[in-house]
């Protein structure tokens, strides 16, 4: 029993790490990454459809991005999808190709990133803790149905509360990567 709610809980914290991982390639750096526009919705008769499933995107240098489009008459629509996004890309079009410069980072810009990627950090940790408070809350549970004992409880509590002291450790990590890899000009 015990362990069945103690696996519970590890899968949703990793659920909450995979969702923190996908926030922060969202944010973007002054490198090209693919991953930037995943994001992003083109109109594909008049379905929204993520840029990856109508294009392939490449790095062409450190600081562009090459889409090709499948079919020829999704350029505009690739083009017009990157605009209205919130990445502030410009895309620009020669035919075949759509090519996204990523612009450099102001100091001001860097700043709003690292605060984004804090508050996507603490999202994630408030994430962590409410699947360690419903673990907790199952366990107390099972203590009131007199399926465990006392003792039971307290390890399980302290075993789940490792746990969360784990993955709360893992989304410090990955901001402090995030972080670095924002500031660094």
């Amino acid at each position: 029993m015990i362990n069945e709610i103690k696996k519970d809980a590890e899968k949703r914290m990793n659920k909450s790490l995979e969702a923190l991982s996908s926030a922060f390639n969202k944010i973007r750096t002054g490198r090209a990454h693919p991953s930037i526009l995943d994001g992003v919705m083109v109109n594909y008769y008049g379905q929204d459809t993520p840029l990856k499933q109508v294009a392939a995107v490449n790095v062409e240098d450190s600081r562009t991005l090459a889409i090709s489009p499948w079919e020829k008459n999704l350029v505009s629509a690739i083009e017009k999808a990157i605009m209205t996004s919130d990445l502030g890309l410009n895309p620009s079009s020669t035919g075949d190709v759509i090519r996204v410069p990523m612009p450099m980072l102001t100091q001001e810009t860097r700043k709003d990133m690292v605060r984004q990627a804090r508050a996507d950090a603490e999202h994630g940790r408030v994430s962590i803790r409410n699947a360690r408070r419903d673990a907790n809350n199952d366990l107390k549970e099972l203590l009131k149905e007199k399926e465990i004992s006392e003792d039971d409880l307290r390890r399980g509590e302290d075993e789940i509360q490792k746990l969360t002291d784990r993955f709360i450790a893992e989304v410090e990590t990955m901001l402090k990567a995030k972080e670095e890899d924002l500031m660094e000009v």
